[in-house]
């Protein structure tokens, strides 16, 4: 999946941008108090992409 897709994603579901990181950035949901760190990669595996919505308890692309 492309990064961008991800952030749209991500954003539709209310997560926010919290920082960044030495080799990701972090996004947070507020609404559940969860936060996955996301990788500045242009593509992101399926696997990963699953990984972060279930960390930030919001449904699968």
């Amino acid at each position: 999946m492309k990064l961008r897709d991800l952030l749209k994603h991500l954003h539709d579901h209310g997560c926010e941008f919290l920082r960044e990181g030495g080799n990701h950035s972090v996004y947070v949901n507020r609404a559940t108090r969860k936060s996955s760190s996301l990788p500045r990669h242009r593509e992101i595996n399926d696997f990963l992409v699953n990984k972060i919505c279930k960390d930030l308890e919001i449904p699968r692309p």
